[in-house]
């Protein structure tokens, strides 16, 4: 095809298909511009001209086949001129040298819980049991039982979902509030023969079922026995003395404020970790908060609560709680770690089950017995 088949050479300034040579035109020669090199002007096939607007110019365009030469000659001159912005068409140099990850945000120190819901939750128990305590001693016996079996419903499912041990729940039920009726009307040598039935029972009740895994379910049985309703025993007798419902009252005090000091300074102070493997959230700062509040609220209680009482056993009385207060909250999380669980119930909103909150109760109420008999006897 000869160079005069695309028609009449353009006007001045405009770039076609004609090379500009000493001796002429070159036949397929590509324009010199910023989409080709010279050097490969040779070696590239010519494009047709893209118009800038229809190919047809309607009533004032007769020569409908022909195309506009207005406009770029090529696509990418029209995408650069009109669609990169002016950040991609001048790029800036990129530094070689490593930028360092933005500082994350500083966060807030949170309670881990819903406290309104916890607050809340914590004043209509308290309200019950002072009520129940202070009317009539035989509906806090009633408190405590269906506590104890809430607790063991907690406790057996808990193992059953997480180990496959099947602890027998019914003989564990009736034989934990019976053990606290007998610890509440016969005293010590009462809970202890509850204690020695229940376990029988368990037992017994097993054998009914098929051997594999007996030894496993009979033993957990027996521990969640001694750990639930038996130590729960020991406030029925606090409550069988005569002034038994003050010293329930300090019981409940002396280890809700031991918990409360534990809390209120670890969340504050807390920066040593008392038990990282069990509990990472307990530090030892924490622990010294629980002493120093259980001790004043001890001097405070054994001082105008107690008869007989004074001020500096009152101290020795809020140490002991703190101590058995901690061991109790530390051995009830090595159970739910073991387990693989943060709570072992959600019956109660912001505090997770019964026995989220009776795992620093269970383990004081012997210590404070045992102390308020050495203090001012069993009377």
């Amino acid at each position: 095809m000869s160079d005069s088949s695309w028609g009449a050479p353009p006007p001045a300034g405009q770039t076609g298909y004609w090379g500009s040579t000493a001796g002429g035109p070159l036949q397929g020669a590509a324009p010199a511009g910023p989409a080709y090199d010279a050097p490969e002007a040779q070696q590239t096939r010519p494009m047709p001209i893209v118009p800038d607007g229809p190919a047809y110019g309607g009533d004032q365009d007769d020569d409908r086949g022909a195309a506009r030469l207005s406009g770029p000659l090529f696509r990418d001159e029209t995408f650069q001129a009109r669609e990169l912005p002016a950040e991609t068409q001048n790029p800036e140099p990129m530094s070689d040298v490593p930028q360092p990850p933005p500082a994350p945000a500083p966060q807030k120190k949170s309670a881990g819980r819903d406290l309104s819901a916890a607050i809340g939750v914590g004043v209509g128990l308290g309200v019950v049991i002072v009520a129940s305590l202070f009317i009539v001693k035989a509906v806090f016996v009633g408190v405590i039982a269906i506590a104890v079996v809430v607790g063991l419903w907690e406790l057996t499912s808990r193992l059953k979902e997480r180990k496959e041990i099947r602890a027998p729940l019914v003989p564990l039920a009736v034989g934990g509030a019976a053990m606290v009726v007998a610890g509440y009307v016969r005293g010590a040598e009462g809970a202890w023969v509850a204690m020695a039935l229940t376990a029988l029972a368990t037992l017994v009740w097993r054998m009914t079922e098929r051997p594999e895994g007996y030894l496993k379910d009979v033993t957990a049985g027996v521990f969640a026995a001694f750990y639930v309703p038996f130590l729960a025993t020991f406030v029925a007798l606090l409550l069988a003395a005569d002034d038994g419902p003050w010293r329930v009252l300090t019981f409940l005090v002396l280890t809700v404020v031991s918990d409360t000091g534990a809390y209120a300074v670890g969340w504050r102070f807390g920066k040593h970790k008392l038990a990282p493997r069990i509990s990472p959230g307990k530090t030892r700062e924490g622990l010294l908060g629980a002493v120093l509040f259980a001790m004043v609220a001890g001097a405070l209680c054994m001082q105008f609560l107690i008869d007989g009482g004074a001020w500096w056993q009152g101290l020795l009385l809020g140490l002991a709680v703190a101590a058995s207060a901690t061991l109790g909250d530390l051995g009830e999380s090595m159970i739910k770690r073991d387990l693989g669980i943060k709570d072992m119930g959600t019956l109660l909103p912001g505090h997770g089950g019964i026995m989220d909150r009776l795992d620093s109760l269970l383990p004081t109420a012997p210590v404070v017995w045992l102390l308020l008999v050495v203090f001012v006897g069993s009377a």
